[in-house]
């Protein structure tokens, strides 16, 4: 975890959510733990949320990936597919691996409660319209076959998801192969297949 003491009080509350439902499941935590880890009251909890769901669905806007794959995609592209699709590939891992736990809690909780299953798939859509975008318009510059861009939006993002998953509680599933390996070999195999 972040060192919380240097932290805003909400983020620090964002944080110790995370931590605590992710080891206790979100039945097994109160709001008064939430607090007491963040170093703050509950009434402040509740000043800020208003209740425990509400901090657990602000913690899923905040911590992740949308904003800081459209920024990417706004910012930092070269048009150039492997290129491009190396830094997608990199900055999607480490920014899962920066949110392992809210990824845990989402797929043992998203039975559990309602609507969480909205708010936890609201970032993959996001990232599937950009991606859509891209290959898009990477085939308007004619830097890409002629293909169904959802369709290989879906396919990269899926590819690089299945990767993070299958390291989720483990790294040793398949420990000769690094994620970077993995990184360069699977975009250098997507990028033949799609540059004319």
């Amino acid at each position: 975890m972040k060192n919380i003491n240097i932290l805003g009080s909400a983020d620090r509350m964002l944080l110790a959510a995370i931590d605590l439902i992710a080891e206790k499941g979100y039945n097994g935590v109160t709001t008064q733990e939430i607090a007491a880890v963040a170093g703050l009251s509950e009434k402040t909890l509740f000043r800020h949320f208003g209740s425990k769901r509400n901090l657990l669905d602000m913690a899923f806007d905040r911590y992740h990936y949308a904003e800081e794959m459209t920024k990417i995609f706004n910012e930092k592209l070269v048009w150039d597919l492997q290129t491009d699709l190396l830094l997608i590939s990199r900055t999607y891992h480490e920014i899962m691996n920066r949110n392992r736990k809210m990824i845990m809690i989402s797929i043992k909780e998203e039975g559990n409660l309602p609507g969480l299953r909205e708010i936890t798939h609201k970032s993959p859509r996001q990232l599937m319209g950009i991606l859509k975008n891209y290959f898009t318009v990477m085939h308007e510059k004619g830097k890409l076959i002629q293909t169904d861009p959802e369709v290989q939006a879906w396919s990269f993002m899926m590819m690089n998801f299945g990767a993070f998953m299958n390291d989720l509680e483990s790294y040793d599933n398949f420990s000769s192969i690094s994620l970077e390996k993995f990184i360069r070999e699977s975009v250098q195999v997507f990028t033949r297949a799609l540059t004319p």
